[in-house]
């Protein structure tokens, strides 16, 4: 478990990136053999870009709650995930085309996926009293304070008197 960062925090990550949120829901949770394989594949994606970070994934985080899964993933670009989700040699491909076989659109089990593409700058980030969490864990972090203590200067835009 990461330590406990005792201080505001921000996240920096260098030029564009892309913010993928991927999940699957169960529909009919009695039909274990249509969801159970669907369920399955994810980890063994996650741990096949793990180790070969070339592929362009910064970081996922999976989130559990029946009967939602999801995942959060920070790649490179869009091309790095596009290259990735067509790889004739890589997990994904394969596992859609199962999908698609196996499921289908038969409402046992639900897929889907948001991209977004996220430009150098346009985002902000803040932790307090976090270990290394979201964003922080694809790029870096670094102390909230000076230009960076407030979402506005964090997102390069003057402070407002009020």
């Amino acid at each position: 478990m990461s330590d406990v960062i005792a201080q505001r925090v921000t996240a920096r990550v260098d030029g564009d990136f892309v913010v993928f949120l991927i999940g699957m829901r169960i529909n009919k949770p009695i039909k274990v053999w249509k969801w159970l394989p669907v369920a399955r594949q994810m980890p063994r994606m996650l741990i096949e870009l793990g180790k070969q970070p070339e592929m362009g994934l910064l970081h996922a985080r999976t989130h559990f709650g029946f009967p939602n899964l999801l995942v959060v993933q920070y790649w490179r670009s869009f091309e790095h995930l596009h290259r990735y989700a067509t790889n004739k040699n890589a997990s994904h491909l394969p596992a859609w085309q199962a999908f698609n076989h196996a499921v289908g659109s038969g409402g046992d089990v639900g897929i889907w996926h948001e991209t977004y593409l996220v430009k150098a700058g346009a985002y902000e980030t803040v932790y307090n009293n976090m270990p290394p969490y979201g964003l922080g864990l694809a790029g870096s972090l670094e102390p909230a304070t000076g230009g960076l203590k407030t979402a506005r200067t964090r997102l390069g835009r003057p402070e407002v008197a009020e």
